[in-house]
């Protein structure tokens, strides 16, 4: 299926500055945002317990702190959950209790209040201060290693063909790419304020993966045309490659956001977080693919015209 004509000519490479300016300035946004505020870091990596509810009629937030103030929980943290009207709340505690007995006593006092079968004890989950520690530097540490071992396989790929200086350029390309895309999605999730947690990092691994596959795609097409069209300019190449290759981007993005947007609407609130950052990373992989990983190997020309 073609949906890009062949024989179009987008001149992608032309907007590569405005794109590497664009790109700068929302990455740095995001870095100050992770130094300055942080992320809002579930229970998976700052500790504590939490306990999801859903009840059968519409509740107040100040209802169930009331109930809870029963159980010395009064100063916990209570949120929305889910779509609105669902009647779903997260319950956050800093500290770190027995589920068991926890469960028994929230389900006692909420039935006190509001009736043994007018709400439903979903999940609790606690994790403790240090294991939570260890699980936020193991998941940051998997993004990075993943980042870097792609840009490395892509680097070994094709400086078998062209060169470990013409692979390095590949290479360097998809690992900037990526980083982009880690922070793009990092950001999105900042802004649209949801918690950070192991299915967080699950989603910036799926990413890292989906978007290194579309970055391979286009260099190969480059690889096969720079072999085929000797006399042409690396950027014109480039942006052949790039056009040639479109069709294809768009169909294998597209049919993977279907599924995520499904997702996001109708799968709950519990799986929609990993949903917004799939779909904001899957975005901003086919834009760094395109003005971000593909024209840095412009580099390696304008180095080998200096040399």
């Amino acid at each position: 299926m073609e949906i890009i004509k062949p024989g179009t000519n987008i001149p992608f490479t032309k907007y590569r500055h405005i794109a590497v300016i664009l790109s700068t300035l929302v990455n740095l946004t995001v870095l100050a945002l992770l130094f300055t505020r942080g992320p809002n870091l579930g229970v998976d990596f700052a500790g504590g317990t939490m306990v999801h509810l859903k009840f059968q009629q519409k509740v107040a937030i100040p209802e169930i702190r009331q109930a809870l103030g029963q159980l010395g929980l009064d100063d916990s943290g209570i949120q929305d959950f889910g779509q609105d009207g669902s009647n779903e709340f997260l319950i956050r505690l800093e500290k770190t209790v027995q589920l068991g007995t926890l469960g028994e006593e929230i389900r006692r006092s909420l039935s006190s209040q509001f009736g043994p079968d007018r709400f439903e004890v979903r999940r609790i989950e606690s994790v403790g201060p240090k294991v939570g520690k260890d699980l936020r530097q193991r998941g940051t540490w998997s993004v990075i290693a993943a980042t870097i071992m792609m840009g490395v396989y892509i680097w070994v790929r094709f400086g078998f063909s062209f060169g470990a200086g013409f692979g390095l350029y590949f290479g360097a390309g998809a690992v900037i790419a990526l980083i982009h895309d880690v922070l793009v999605t990092v950001g999105a999730l900042l802004a649209a304020q949801y918690e950070f947690d192991l299915t967080i990092i699950a989603a910036l691994l799926t990413i890292v993966g989906f978007s290194v596959n579309d970055t391979v795609v286009i260099c190969d097409r480059i690889r096969e045309n720079m072999r085929k069209s000797r006399r042409e300019s690396l950027e014109t190449i480039i942006n052949t490659s790039i056009n040639e290759t479109l069709s294809r981007t768009i169909l294998t993005t597209g049919t993977a956001l279907m599924v995520l947007f499904a997702l996001f609407f109708l799968g709950g609130g519990v799986i929609r977080p990993f949903a917004f950052a799939l779909i904001v990373g899957f975005f901003s992989g086919v834009y760094s693919t395109i003005f971000i990983a593909s024209p840095v190997i412009l580099l390696w020309e304008k180095g080998k015209r200096k040399s």
